[in-house]
């Protein structure tokens, strides 16, 4: 009986998916014009099984972005719109006490828009402090417990929040505990020139946009347990925790800079996420193990929103993914 090899046996399994991920990465990009690297950390995210926040200024498609991937990966989509007066029952859900026909009542328990595969969470800083947590559990644990009961979420679910960086009245910045849930940030920039017209050509015309799954939600599950799967050498490992740890502004290999501009470096769930995100570039990629380059080409989404700034960094108007940069030099060496 011939034994297989776990890295053979990835590169097969790699060789099955490897069509359904190429044909769902073009079908999000055909949608979401432009900015191909944003469209590529978002697959990430989710083939890592993660949830993503979305930084950009209004209008530059980050709804758009998120309804057209719930559509290629067949997923079902709620969107909530977040405001002051939101509340955790309008996410969560809520019991109603109903009549019978012989006059009992009873309560019954309506879900809330986050029982569903991706939830898109507008604008999510417009929200209370109180309502941002309701989405805690449902990040970390998949469940939702309410009223004593705990119900279990749907395979798969992800969180996909927004923020406006521009409007910053009736604001609630999210905590670090609740950012740190987050497995990366993307920041979505203007388009260029070539992009924009790119997408005036195919928003003002005539041409509607494909609908459909692009692959199978057994693939999708395929792919997520395929990430998880990929290995990482003990030398990659080491030097995902040397970026880490290189974050910390009391750290040896910390940078002048980042004593000076940071308060706390990265948690430790930086580190898992730089590897599964990682491991997620590696499996776009086609490659049957994740690389030094991997975890450098996710290093600032996965940690830009994990450092905290002192008051000298807040004032100075540096940029987080500038202080991630000398991290990974300092691992490097």
């Amino acid at each position: 009986m011939t034994e297989t090899h776990p890295e053979q046996d990835i590169r097969a399994r790699l060789e099955r998916v490897r069509d359904g991920v190429a044909a769902l990465r073009e079908r999000v990009a055909a949608t979401f014009l432009g900015h191909d690297d944003v469209v590529d950390l978002l697959l990430y995210c989710i083939l890592a099984d993660g949830h993503a926040l979305l930084e950009g200024a209004p209008g530059l498609g980050k709804t758009t972005l998120v309804k057209s991937l719930a559509s290629a990966l067949g997923l079902t989509f709620h969107r909530v719109q977040f405001t002051p007066d939101l509340m955790p029952g309008d996410i969560l859900g809520m019991r109603i006490l109903e009549e019978d026909p012989s006059g009992g009542r009873s309560f019954r328990f309506e879900p809330g828009p986050i029982f569903t595969h991706l939830l898109l969470a507008d604008e999510i800083n417009r929200a209370t402090p109180r309502t941002q947590s309701a989405l805690l559990e449902a990040m970390q644990e998949r469940q939702v417990t309410m009223f004593g009961e705990t119900r279990k979420l749907d395979d798969p679910f992800f969180v996909i929040a927004t923020q406006n960086p521009i409007e910053l009245e009736a604001t609630y910045p999210l905590p670090e505990a609740q950012l740190d849930r987050f497995l990366c940030k993307i920041e979505l920039a203007a388009p260029t020139e070539a992009e924009l017209v790119a997408i005036l050509d195919a928003t003002t015309g005539t041409k509607a946009a494909e609908e459909g799954p692009a692959i199978p939600l057994e693939t999708v599950r395929d792919v997520r347990s395929l990430v998880r799967e990929l290995p990482a050498s003990s030398d990659v490992t080491r030097f995902a925790a040397r970026i880490v740890l290189a974050t910390d502004p009391d750290g040896e290999s910390a940078s002048d800079d980042i004593r000076r501009h940071l308060r706390f470096g990265a948690s430790p769930r930086g580190g898992q996420a730089l590897l599964l995100l990682g491991k997620a570039r590696a499996l776009l990629r086609g490659h049957p193990w994740v690389s030094e380059d991997d975890v450098v080409a996710v290093s600032a989404p996965a940690l830009r929103h994990r450092v905290v700034f002192s008051y000298e960094g807040e004032a100075s108007g540096v940029h987080p993914d500038a202080l991630i940069e000398q991290a990974v030099a300092a691992a490097r060496t």
